[in-house]
């Protein structure tokens, strides 16, 4: 059974570049007008960034990202590459894979099956590398705050598969914790949680799991980034001390940080 889909819709392509990527955003249009036909939903939006890298000594200089609005569901991917068409293409096979992904994810809900996250993680090793800034150098660029979602932990799995992230963060539908899901191996995940919880004490799962015994230490913003710079982490999972609730503290691949906080 073919990918593709019979689905015909405009799609309205936003690309923006950062340094010199001639002819990039005709070339990324043209991808993702080619990965629209295996949407089993209209895609009725994309946004794709191309960034080109200064630093020589970088791997793959090129990232490519890209944003799918999927009948008002977010599908999103990065890759990166030598050069813009290699980090294009790339783009392109992991959104035809994350399209797929989706499609089986919503079938599953609307049949009332149990949602499974993919086990076969090979694609991270296609993930861009992150920029080396000193960590002295390393600034907050972006702050994000919503409401954390309750979910089981087989649909945060899903959820940060589709989203293409490192770590998820949300509300354990059975402890109302707030909780971070992340990769711990080649097919294994990792649960964190304000106030861990035995397996029984979790809504039901299929994942294969472990759970972290410890609960997340409390720091200041600043703390947590002096941390993550000195233990070279991806990403922290720490009570916010002038919040007094969990925050996410992650290395972006420019090389600065972000911060995830919950909303009001």
């Amino acid at each position: 059974m073919s990918d593709r889909t019979d689905i015909e819709s405009p799609v309205h392509v936003d690309v923006t570049t950062r340094g010199d990527l001639p002819g990039a955003a005709d070339y990324a249009r043209s991808k993702i007008d080619d990965v629209s036909r295996f949407a089993h939903r209209p895609l009725t939006h994309a946004h794709v960034k191309l960034t080109r890298h200064g630093d020589p000594e970088l791997e793959r200089p090129v990232i490519a990202q890209a944003n799918l609005d999927v009948d008002g569901r977010l599908v999103r991917a990065q890759a990166s590459g030598d050069t813009a068409r290699d980090a294009i293409d790339r783009l392109g096979e992991r959104l035809r894979s994350q399209l797929r992904r989706a499609a089986e994810h919503w079938q599953a809900r609307r049949d009332g099956r149990t949602v499974r996250a993919p086990q076969d993680t090979d694609e991270s090793a296609q993930q861009p590398n992150r920029l080396a800034l000193p960590p002295e150098e390393r600034q907050i660029v972006r702050r994000k705050s919503f409401t954390l979602a309750p979910c089981t932990v087989d649909e945060a799995a899903m959820e940060m598969n589709l989203l293409d992230y490192d770590f998820h963060l949300f509300t354990e539908e059975r402890t109302q914790m707030a909780s971070v899901l992340y990769r711990s191996g080649p097919s294994e995940y990792r649960l964190a949680q304000v106030q861990p919880a035995s397996e029984d004490e979790l809504a039901p799962f299929e994942l294969p799991l472990t759970i972290s015994p410890h609960p997340p230490p409390c720091h200041t913003v600043e703390q947590a980034a002096e941390r993550m710079g000195m233990l070279g982490l991806p990403f922290m999972f720490f009570i916010h001390a002038a919040q007094g609730r969990a925050a996410v503290l992650y290395h972006r691949y420019d090389g600065h940080y972000g911060l995830i906080t919950p909303a009001d």
